[in-house]
């Protein structure tokens, strides 16, 4: 993963509302955004940013590029993804929420045999506080330091950034992986990225009420990771037999999945409690425990 802040970033759907919002706030951040590209708009720029209707025209202009930011509505997202990957494009942020999830999976077949890491869809990119900032994190809540946080939530994310830099602490990066249950990054990935980071001396792993991989994940942190790790689940006083996540997974797992067999609150803090990670009741005890592990 190149996160260097003179990595080469490209926005896919630049012209959208959402996109054109943050580009200028990418820009503002430091992050090296060298073109933007929206069909019908080639020749149009914001400050610095020029304009192409192809990814292949960018590139041809600007030099390879490092990562791309896709803004682009859900209906596009698979055709933008796939015109990077072709372009030579290895690492993808997908902003967009509602991408259909048959191209998700055309999509994640194409980047494993590309070797291409896709972040999202649904997601709030990466945040190297103080260096880059690849997607929408609201950049107020962060400060630089040393422990990592990996989401399944966007602005959960925020919230735990916000109470480690009022304690003290502050973050190496923050990952939000996108809250769609089909997702082109898992936390296995990242927890073996963070664990080789220099920059990098604990995590924290937010998931979700119905996350579904908890137990595989606990086991991988308990026999692979040397760093220290702290979890954090929402949902404590959810209602065990409802699914309690964004309406159109509801509507898509409702379809094949039955009720019962959703995974809950308690069975995530069960198996981390067996692999013996600690689990935060609330955003507010993640510092605590942090320091904690540190001393350890």
């Amino acid at each position: 993963m190149n996160l260097k802040p003179d990595s080469k970033v490209l926005i896919q759907g630049i012209t959208e509302p959402l996109g054109l919002d943050y580009a200028v706030k990418m820009k503002a951040y430091g992050t090296h955004v060298v073109a933007g590209v929206s069909p019908g708009y080639e020749g149009e720029s914001l400050p610095d940013i020029p304009i192409f209707d192809l990814v292949e025209q960018a590139l041809s202009v600007v030099g390879a590029v490092d990562t791309t930011i896709i803004f682009v509505p859900p209906y596009w997202a698979l055709d933008a993804a796939l015109e990077a990957i072709a372009a030579g494009i290895r690492q993808i942020v997908l902003v967009t929420s509602g991408i259909p999830p048959l191209d998700i999976v055309r999509l994640l077949r194409k980047a494993e045999a590309t070797d291409t890491l896709v972040i999202g869809p649904s997601s709030s990119g990466i945040i190297v506080p103080g260096k880059m900032l690849l997607g929408t994190h609201d950049t107020k809540y962060y400060t630089p330091g040393v422990v990592g946080l990996l989401s399944r939530s966007g602005t959960l994310t925020y919230e735990v950034a916000w109470e480690l830099t009022h304690s003290g602490l502050g973050q190496s990066v923050a990952v939000s992986l996108g809250v769609d249950a089909c997702a082109g990054s898992c936390f296995r990935r990242w927890l073996q990225i963070l664990d080789k980071a220099d920059n990098t001396k604990a995590i924290v792993l937010i998931g979700e009420i119905s996350w579904g991989s908890e137990e595989a994940t606990a086991e991988y942190i308990a026999t692979k990771i040397d760093k220290p790790v702290v979890a954090y689940f929402p949902g404590r006083y959810a209602p065990a037999d409802r699914r309690l996540v964004e309406a159109n997974i509801i509507i898509a797992y409702n379809s094949s999945i039955p009720l019962k067999e959703y995974d809950t609150f308690q069975k995530n803090i069960a198996a981390f409690k067996q692999a013996k990670i600690p689990v935060a009741k609330r955003p507010s005890q993640i510092p605590e425990l942090v320091k904690k592990a540190l001393k350890k």
